[in-house]
């Protein structure tokens, strides 16, 4: 067993794959309309075209938007994502205008920093030794 996708509520999928492609990085793996304005949109690692797909899935449902809330409410972030070099995509992602809540943190052998999405949730990024 894998893990083949996992999905956070954004408010806006066009902002958010703007969002996790031209900011982050990511690649847009699929794009397909679900119903009038929604879709179901996928961005993947560009290192790893054929692993997690990270589904954009729209925060319309109100347990979706509490729960997300809650969450941003209380500064805890809805997922974390591997990076080589916190302190690296920290300057790197500050200098494009991504908002911190939280600088680069070590904590043992872990470094972590905690990111604004703009799309309503807060992510960290997190390096571990090989």
């Amino acid at each position: 067993m894998r893990i083949h996708l996992t999905s956070i509520f954004v408010d806006d999928q066009a902002h958010a794959l703007r969002f996790y492609t031209e900011i982050l990085g990511f690649v847009k793996k699929h794009d397909v309309p679900l119903g009038e304005k929604d879709r179901w949109l996928t961005v993947v690692s560009p290192d790893e075209p054929g692993g997690t797909q990270l589904l954009l899935e729209p925060a319309g449902h109100p347990a979706a938007r509490t729960y997300r809330d809650a969450l941003v409410a209380d500064g805890i972030p809805l997922a974390q994502f591997a990076v080589d070099d916190v302190q690296a995509e920290y300057e790197r992602l500050s200098a494009l205008g991504v908002r911190f809540t939280q600088q680069p943190v070590e904590t043992g052998p872990v470094t972590t920093a905690v990111l604004d999405d703009s799309c309503g949730n807060l992510i960290q990024i997190a390096t571990q030794p090989g």
